[in-house]
């Protein structure tokens, strides 16, 4: 059977400065479509695996943008709800003086923080392979963590996990650490290591994560890089990126084209040099996913991963 990966949570219409000015002093804004799993569906697409969006919107033009973004990257959007009593979920993106974004999230009542074990239940009833959740998805609301508790305890199905822990949400450390016995992919920020294992030191990190049950751990350093597993231990590879315009979402991508990588039988070296490819084109251009390579060139990349 194909490997097919559905993601669980939010996709919101982003809006950020379109001439490099702050928020409260910009002219125009450009409109983006972004959203922690949906980021990483789209590598996992790019990657050459099938991928589904689970989730729900608003009977609105910022409902109709999410879906319609979603197609053209290639994500399959049958299971995405449409809510006609709730909006959808918008947030800005502001630029700082020395480059470092700030996001501001407008999503309270979103038709996506209403998702509940019904939308797990579609998820599972699409035949997946992997089911990518993250922290994001269950801190916005008890419904959601349902969700995410029910696709996490499927039989028949692995768990890809991005703890994707945010300051300004409510903590879920308890509820991922009651994951990780069930997770066969740990796709882990380093800043997120010292909530989860108490240590950000990789050895530790990747022991510690084995002891509680993880199948597969992969660290995300930002531009430290990032370690993943070989003989048992963690491997550090630089990153790749070369030009930084933004960021946000270079994680996301680097956790997509990894899983896909290793959905395709590519060791996890391999994985880790195409999500580093992924992530630095993600780091060059504004947006979530703009800065993803192309069909050709992401074909290229797969097969010279494979390689490895």
């Amino acid at each position: 059977m194909s490997p097919f990966v559905v993601g669980l949570g939010e996709a919101m219409v982003l809006f950020q400065p379109a001439d490099g000015r702050a928020l409260a002093e910009c002219a125009t804004a450009s409109v983006h479509v972004a959203g922690a799993e949906l980021n990483l569906l789209a590598a996992v697409r790019r990657a050459g695996v099938r991928a589904g969006f689970c989730s729900r919107v608003g009977a609105d033009p910022f409902g109709e943008r999410v879906v319609a973004a979603a197609e053209r990257l290639g994500v399959e959007t049958g299971l995405v709800g449409v809510d006609p009593g709730r909006p959808t979920g918008v947030f800005a993106k502001d630029v700082r003086g020395d480059g470092a974004r700030r996001v501001y999230y407008y999503r309270s009542g979103s038709a996506a923080s209403a998702l509940d074990e019904q939308d797990a239940e579609r998820a599972l009833a699409a035949g997946p392979t992997v089911v990518a959740v993250s922290g994001l998805t269950a801190a916005l609301g008890p419904g959601p963590r349902r969700a995410v508790r029910r696709v996490a305890g499927a039989p028949g199905v692995h768990l890809a996990l991005d703890p994707n822990l945010r300051p300004g949400l409510p903590p879920m450390t308890e509820l991922l650490l009651e994951l990780l016995p069930v997770t066969a992919w740990l796709l882990l920020g380093v800043e997120e290591a010292r909530p989860l294992f108490g240590t950000s030191e990789p050895d530790e990190v990747f022991r510690r994560a084995a002891a509680a049950g993880v199948g597969e751990v992969v660290l995300k350093g930002g531009a430290d890089g990032c370690w993943f597993g070989e003989a048992g231990s963690p491997v550090h590879m630089p990153s790749a990126a070369v030009r930084i315009v933004d960021p946000v979402g270079a994680g996301d991508a680097f956790a997509g084209a990894y899983l896909g990588a290793r959905l395709r039988g590519i060791g996890p070296r391999g994985a880790a040099w195409l999500g580093s490819r992924f992530a630095a084109g993600v780091i060059g251009a504004p947006g979530d996913t703009d800065g993803l390579p192309g069909a050709d060139e992401a074909a290229a990349l797969v097969a010279d991963a494979s390689l490895m």
